[in-house]
């Protein structure tokens, strides 16, 4: 973490821009913004049509002089100026008035994926101070999400963290309030989908439309990834040779076989991370296990698949999607005390 706790807890709002959604949180009112990162422009004019959920809506439904864009992808921003464009629109001129009523001076806080290079961060800090802000501090995703899932980063003692998002999945153990070992895998919940639709493209020529449920909530129902879910499960799509509609039954069993390539890197991300860590926190990690946060931790059967790979507890956060900007919440608010050591003879 780049701030600290005093610096963070002058910021006045927070933002977390992932690839698919971005959240704001606002020192007092709390979470007022959540609505996929996405805008719908006019091409002959350049003109801002729709942002957040209807833009989302939008996709593969437009004339060709609108297009739908995503200005963040992987946690960092692509385009900066879409972007300010977004959170202008989601934030809305009333909070935007309120913010600058309360402090001329405005200060604000951003998640940074783990390994985020000087040109990320700083389209980043770009971003924001197009909004108004003075002054913007940044905070390794990986620690905000273990804060608003409330594991005592601070202890010296090992907390093992995922955050499985979109386009990417980052894994860390903490101990002392810093990262011990991290990890940033890019495969994410996009990649699973992804190879679900390919599977389904060659064997079955179906091709599924992009406003439907996501393709693995389709595939694959209640037990998910786990072979005691049912064996079949029937979906609609579109035919690639005919263009006509159809349904057909599929194997889950081979879902589940093709979406292990994605799900095998993700498990040597989290092995990599497990051999470069000291073996005491090894230890601990035995007895706690993994914290899954982020929207793809609801994967059906992902946390019981890690179980079974690495013998260690995995438990799911109660509100994985939204951990990150809860942890940035509570530093803003001030409900993170830093650990006070005591140096012999004080």
């Amino acid at each position: 973490m780049s701030a600290t706790l005093e610096q963070l807890r002058r910021c006045h709002f927070a933002v977390d821009l992932g690839a698919a959604r971005t959240r704001v949180y606002v020192k007092g009112p709390g979470l007022v913004v959540d609505q996929p990162s996405v805008a719908a422009v006019n091409t002959r004019n350049g003109a801002l049509i729709a942002v957040g959920e209807f833009a989302e809506r939008m996709t593969g439904r437009t004339p060709a002089y609108i297009r739908v864009v995503r200005p963040v992808s992987g946690g960092t921003v692509v385009d900066i100026e879409m972007a300010q464009r977004m959170l202008r629109h989601l934030l809305g001129d009333g909070t935007r008035r309120a913010l600058r009523r309360k402090a001329p001076r405005l200060r604000a806080a951003a998640c940074t994926p783990h390994d985020a290079d000087p040109l990320a961060q700083r389209a980043t800090i770009e971003t924001l101070v197009g909004l108004g802000a003075r002054r913007v501090e940044l905070v390794d995703t990986l620690i905000a999400a273990a804060v608003g899932c409330g594991l005592p980063v601070e202890r010296p003692e090992a907390t093992m963290i995922m955050v499985c998002g979109a386009a990417a999945t980052q894994v860390a153990v903490l101990s002392l309030g810093s990262i011990v070992a991290a990890e940033r895998i890019p495969v994410g919940g996009e990649a699973v989908d992804q190879a679900i639709v390919q599977h389904l493209r060659l064997a079955h020529s179906l091709t599924l439309p992009s406003q439907s449920l996501r393709p693995l909530q389709i595939a694959l129902s209640a037990n998910g990834l786990t072979p005691s879910g049912p064996a079949s499960t029937e979906i609609h799509g579109r035919d690639v040779a005919t263009g006509l509609a159809r349904s057909v039954r599929i194997d889950t069993a081979a879902v589940r076989e093709a979406i292990q390539t994605p799900l095998t890197a993700v498990l040597d991300g989290i092995y990599k991370v497990l051999r470069v860590c000291p073996p005491d926190l090894v230890a601990d990690l035995a007895d706690r296990g993994i914290m899954m946060v982020g929207g793809s931790a609801l994967l059906p059967g992902l946390d019981q698949m890690l179980r079974d790979a690495t013998g260690m507890p995995v438990h799911i956060a109660e509100r994985p999607d939204v951990c990150a900007i809860q942890g940035l919440g509570a530093m803003l608010e001030g409900e993170i005390e830093p650990m006070v050591l005591n140096p012999l003879g004080a």
